[in-house]
């Protein structure tokens, strides 16, 4: 029994029957409303405990997202990049066919056997290349192309009236990519302006250049 019962028990032993009947009503109004007054604690620390566990639910699943993500990522990366290591040892196969190719000449001069050996070669080629073309692995034809340092090693400068300044003048070696990403840069010689002539506005002869090759 709470105090304030007890007290109107021992108060309403001298009063009037409707006096007692009224300090009842009321007693049990001042129980029902503490009974209301904990049934609000009680749902306002549930309704918090759900909004923590649904909190709490939403990050699981937005992590859950991401790693799977993440993980989808990996697993194609590693499929479509897996061959990068392999595919590089083959680009100096297809550097040494097209040098033997360009060192045979075009082969009209040439004898019999040797026009069937240079044949042979520039089939091999087409063969490697095109198998490069199947495994996502393009040549980049760079010639006339401004310079990239992101795709393009500049060796060295050369005076050119046939390009801009800055642009790819000469190819000394194909650059390759596999997919969106670079497997070997294009080594370059850049256009400058021949001596005498005034530069291009806004240019910056020498830029990008490799002096260490």
């Amino acid at each position: 029994m709470t105090e304030t019962a007890k007290n109107t028990n021992e108060d309403m032993q001298d009063a009037t029957p409707a006096e007692q009947v009224a300090a009842e009503e009321a007693a049990q109004e001042d129980i029902a409303q503490d009974e209301a007054q904990d049934a609000k604690a009680v749902i306002a620390a549930l309704q918090a405990e759900n909004a923590e566990l649904k909190d709490r639910m939403l990050r699981t699943a937005a992590e859950a997202e991401n790693i799977r993500r993440r993980a989808k990522k990996d697993v194609e990366d590693s499929a479509n990049y897996a061959i990068s290591k392999f595919a590089r040892d083959l680009l100096d196969v297809g550097d040494n066919l097209r040098r033997a190719l360009e060192a045979a000449g075009d082969g009209a001069h040439q004898n019999d056997a040797m026009k069937t050996l240079i044949e042979g070669v520039e089939m091999t080629e087409r063969t490697l290349l095109k198998s490069f073309e199947q495994n996502g692995i393009k040549k980049m034809e760079p010639l006339g192309e401004k310079l990239d340092p992101n795709k393009h090693q500049a060796v060295f400068e050369m005076p050119s009236t046939e390009h801009p300044e800055g642009h790819v003048a000469q190819v000394m070696q194909a650059g390759y990519v596999i997919k969106d990403r670079l497997l070997r840069p294009a080594m370059v010689g850049v256009a400058k302006k021949p001596e005498g002539s005034a530069p291009d506005a806004g240019s910056e002869p020498g830029s990008n250049i490799d002096t260490s090759a």
